[in-house]
């Protein structure tokens, strides 16, 4: 436990010196926030607060900023893993006494709290921009962007394990990413997509997630959310033991 905690800090040091990285991660999902919400909010009635109603359900923004956190803590963990391969950091790190699954666990652990720190800062903008969002559940909230994180975690892993360079795993993870939240249902309710698509969509982890996050956000419990628990925590085993088959240290 103690090798995680420091390796996990040095993993928080790695990432805190790149600003570009770190400012993106971080900073941009709050500015999204604020930006959107001070431009939305005072146009939102209050009878669109109910969930799946698209651009006018009062949830779209948070759910978005959160879903926007999510995607670039994928994408980051992708070009990291891919980079400490190139560079032959992870050939080195294998070498130590230290275990791979606590090396694994660090960058998971690492951009775990740098989510929880993110959403923190939306919280405290959300106080102030966001009366609407005044209210939510927060623990809730957090916690469900968390397991929602660490779900959709396991996809940029494999992503990692399976791409050959940082040049191709970063296209590759946005090409992914992107495109699923697009048809998430966070802008479109899946209901008004065409029977195909939605039996595509329906079962896509980055649905499940925006469909857990909203329902929290409007004040559900996580028992009316176990099909979407069930569906990330699946993605989540899945994904993890293809990257535990085609993983490569070098």
């Amino acid at each position: 436990m103690l090798a995680l905690l420091r390796l996990t800090w040095l993993e928080i040091k790695i990432f805190v010196r790149e600003p570009m990285g770190f400012l993106g991660s971080v900073a941009m999902p709050v500015i999204a926030f604020i930006a959107l919400t001070r431009v939305r909010a005072p146009r939102i009635p209050g009878r669109f607060s109910g969930p799946n109603n698209g651009f006018f359900d009062a949830a779209f923004v948070p759910v978005l900023a959160s879903m926007l956190i999510v995607v670039s803590t994928c994408v980051s963990l992708v070009t990291i893993v891919s980079v400490y391969r190139e560079g032959g950091i992870l050939k080195r790190l294998r070498a130590t006494p230290l275990q791979p699954v606590t090396i694994l666990a660090a960058h998971v652990l690492a951009k775990l709290l740098f989510t929880l720190m993110t959403v923190s800062l939306l919280v405290l903008a959300g106080r102030r921009y966001y009366p609407l969002g005044a209210e939510f559940p927060v623990v809730d909230f957090v916690l469900a962007l968390l397991f929602t994180t660490w779900s959709l975690m396991s996809i940029g892993f494999l992503i990692a394990s399976l791409a050959p360079t940082t040049r191709v795993a970063q296209p590759v993870a946005a090409l992914l990413l992107y495109p699923m939240l697009g048809l998430s249902g966070l802008f479109l309710p899946i209901s008004t997509y065409p029977e195909r698509i939605a039996l595509f969509v329906n079962p896509l982890p980055m649905t499940r997630g925006v469909a857990l996050l909203t329902g929290i956000w409007h004040g559900q419990g996580w028992i009316a959310h176990v099909g979407d628990v069930a569906a990330l925590a699946f993605t989540f085993v899945l994904c993890t033991l293809l990257s535990t088959v085609f993983f490569r240290w070098e």
